[in-house]
């Protein structure tokens, strides 16, 4: 009896078969997927590269109180994930209205220009507002997500994802690192130049390289048989998309709620106070590290066993691993339990945004992996204030308790969705 209405949607009003995006770029997605890796990795190194010098950057601009650079620093710096939190799902939407493609071109190009004018900004106002800005009108890591989530096939679509994670992982690990040389080569200023310059090459790829067959008449009637269609779908279907979003924030929230105290933790291990920097920088690195090494082989394993499979697994696994990190008497073994810890991650986020992919029609998918990335870097924001806070009324070692808690109880929330 669904014959007629699945041939209704399946074909348009002269009986034409209405072919799907995703098979219509089938021939463009692996270009697309390597500008994407490239776009993201450089996007997020300029956007990190900025970690090791932001305090004496707002130093220059003419704040000179201890404590007013720390806050400055942290706002300044947060401002980006929370504009892209805000406008992630804006962007999903209009993707499905205009196309992949668009959203990349505004994100770089947006991105190329903000950086930019960071390095000339006056005083630490325009610094937290420009960064802020950043984050409201670029967004190319989740542009590209929604990108390759869209136009991968569904065999494949864990694998591409994780390989896009790998580079904006590895953007995120290289940045600082980078930030921590160039700016005695060629100045604070000059390294925000020199940021702005990479991501306009990254733009220039995406304008030129990238490839798109998007048909907005034909998506539209798709989006309007599929709105008629999702009457009939289950009401369980929301409690599965909750599901997947609570999981994307876990996820993040997880791995940034020790960061307020690592480096405290750490000397509290022994390390001398004039390591203590460097080693501190090395734990918190070991997680990314772990997570690069992971990523794609588990958004592969996705593709082979399942997504909620390994979800669940992950999720389990990561909580199991963070409760011995509490108990370490070395830094070393701290270092080792976080890159345990961030290869288990890792098969998280592309298994998500797999199944977040199929949880809605394809014209909607777009807005849905906007959502995810918004969920990811409201994690992002909120992990360190949790951590923080607990870490103040009820100790260092009970943020990894808390947190370990609470991914496993993720964990049972995801078998619940699954069997939904």
């Amino acid at each position: 009896m669904n014959q007629p209405t699945t041939s209704v949607s399946l074909r348009n009003a002269r009986d034409v078969p209405i072919i799907s995006y995703t098979e219509r770029n089938q021939h463009y997605w692996m270009r697309n997927l390597f500008v994407c890796v490239f776009g993201s990795f450089t996007t997020l190194v300029s956007l990190s590269m900025l970690l090791p010098f932001l305090p004496l950057y707002v130093k220059q601009l003419g704040v000179t109180s201890q404590a007013d650079v720390i806050q400055w620093s942290g706002v300044a710096f947060g401002a980006t994930f929370l504009g892209t939190a805000v406008t992630a799902p804006l962007w999903g939407r209009l993707a499905d209205r205009y196309g992949r493609k668009p959203m990349l071109i505004r994100a770089a190009v947006g991105m190329a220009v903000v950086m930019s004018l960071i390095g000339v900004a006056h005083n630490v106002y325009e610094l937290v507002g420009l960064r802020l800005v950043a984050g409201l009108v670029g967004g190319y890591a989740s542009a590209s997500t929604v990108m390759v989530g869209t136009q991968a096939p569904r065999e494949r679509a864990g694998w591409a994802l994780g390989l896009l994670s790998t580079g904006a992982l590895a953007g995120n690990l290289i940045g600082p690192l980078i930030g921590g040389l160039l700016p005695g080569w060629i100045g604070i200023r000059g390294t925000f130049f020199a940021g702005g310059a990479v991501i306009a090459v990254a733009a220039l790829l995406t304008i030129f390289v990238v490839k798109e067959d998007f048909e907005p008449a034909t998506d539209t009637k798709r989006k309007a048989v599929s709105a008629a269609a999702a009457e009939d779908a289950p009401r369980t279907r929301y409690a599965v998309i909750g599901a997947l979003l609570a999981t994307a924030m876990m996820v993040l929230l997880a791995n940034m709620s020790i960061e307020p105290v690592i480096t405290v933790y750490v000397g509290s291990l022994g390390v001398a106070p004039d390591h203590l920097a460097r080693i501190a920088g090395v734990v918190m690195a070991c997680s990314a590290f772990g997570s690069m090494f992971t990523a794609a082989r588990l958004g592969a394993l996705a593709d082979r066993i399942g997504g909620w499979t390994v979800i669940i697994g992950c999720l389990v696994v990561t909580g199991l691993v963070m409760i011995p990190q509490a108990f370490v008497e070395q830094w070393w073994q701290l270092a080792a339990l976080r890159a345990l810890m961030g290869m288990s991650l890792a098969g998280l986020l592309p298994a998500i945004a797999k199944l977040a992919r199929h949880a809605v029609d394809e014209s909607r998918t777009g807005q849905m992996l906007g959502y995810l990335q918004s969920a990811q870097f409201s994690g992002q924001v909120l992990g360190p204030v949790i951590g923080g806070q607990i870490a103040v009324h009820l100790g260092m070692h009970s943020v990894f308790f808390a947190t370990g808690s609470l991914l496993v109880v993720c964990a049972g929330f995801a078998q619940w969705a699954r069997g939904r």
